[in-house]
């Protein structure tokens, strides 16, 4: 019975922001990512305090649009508006979710998508899933990069992604085809769903639901990549998998917190050059986006 191995994402993370300040400073710019939040919901203030110092970190310039929750949908597509029309921006994060007033999806695909730093919009998705991506969704960014972390090809490799949100469950398996692996993407309305998990040679938990997926899902050897973030009974923070179980079946596993959740912010940080890039210095092969 194996001990897996921790993939650390602190420490994975630090290395691409270090990366990307190499970058910003051997180019002498200052990319300018505006963040528009709207109330005050506390897991949101501090993903956007974690932002703003990785910008800091990275020497990007941060702007935070914080506004109040009775705002209407029309004052934010406004404001997004203005930014997309505002050359010094070059990128912009809404900071999900919103109020149940906004739509989600209006202000998504308000944003431009050459300056859509979360790659949500239809636009870049879209460019993903044909093959020729360009700014790509953050997380499952950072999941590719920690699953290269390992050393392991993904080549030929048999992948379950649990979960099929377009945040990270459906962009994660696109990229994952990509790298010339066999996904299979579970849901709630999968059959023997234990079953399908145990045969993965590389599992993506993203169903959001805490200590879901334990050790008799995971096949031996296999590489866990828990994305979920929950609080436990305990108060403590948890991913959807448990690790005590897992981690003697797995060869690799991402603990949580400290494993795709400072990617995702380091990845943010790379995707603001990149998008700086698009439009300023759109220099062929300069800093691609999904390697």
């Amino acid at each position: 019975m194996s001990t897996a191995t921790i993939i650390n994402g602190k420490e994975v993370s630090a290395r691409l922001k270090k990366e990307v300040k190499e970058k910003i400073q051997a180019l002498g710019v200052c990319p300018s990512l505006h963040v528009v939040l709207v109330g005050n919901n506390q897991a949101s203030l501090i993903y956007v305090r974690n932002k703003t110092k990785a910008c800091e970190e990275c020497g990007i310039a941060s702007t935070t649009h914080h506004l109040d929750e009775s705002v209407t949908e029309k004052q934010v597509l406004k404001l997004i508006s203005d930014l997309n029309a505002d050359y010094s921006v070059d990128g912009i994060l809404v900071q999900l979710p919103l109020p149940a007033h906004i739509s989600q999806t209006k202000v998504i695909n308000a944003i431009s998508p050459l300056k859509d730093v979360d790659g949500f919009h239809p636009m870049n998705l879209g460019l993903l899933l044909s093959g020729e991506p360009r700014l790509v969704p953050c997380t499952p960014l950072g999941i590719m990069k920690l699953i290269e972390e390992t050393g392991v090809e993904v080549q030929g490799k048999k992948a379950v992604v649990i979960g099929r949100s377009l945040i990270v469950g459906k962009p994660t398996a696109i990229l994952l085809l990509q790298r010339n692996a066999t996904v299979t993407v579970c849901h709630s309305k999968t059959k023997d769903l234990q079953q399908v998990v145990r045969e993965a040679d590389i599992v993506v938990a993203a169903i959001g639901k805490a200590g879901f997926v334990t050790g008799d899902f995971i096949k031996e050897g296999a590489i866990v990549i828990d994305v979920g973030i929950n609080r436990g009974q305990d108060g403590k923070l948890c991913g959807d998998v448990d690790f005590e179980s897992a981690s003697k079946k797995a060869s690799f596993i991402t603990p949580v917190p400290g494993g795709v959740g400072p990617m995702t912010i380091a990845c943010l940080m790379h995707n603001t050059l990149h998008a700086y890039l698009l439009r300023k210095q759109p220099v062929r092969g300069v800093f691609p986006s999904a390697k």
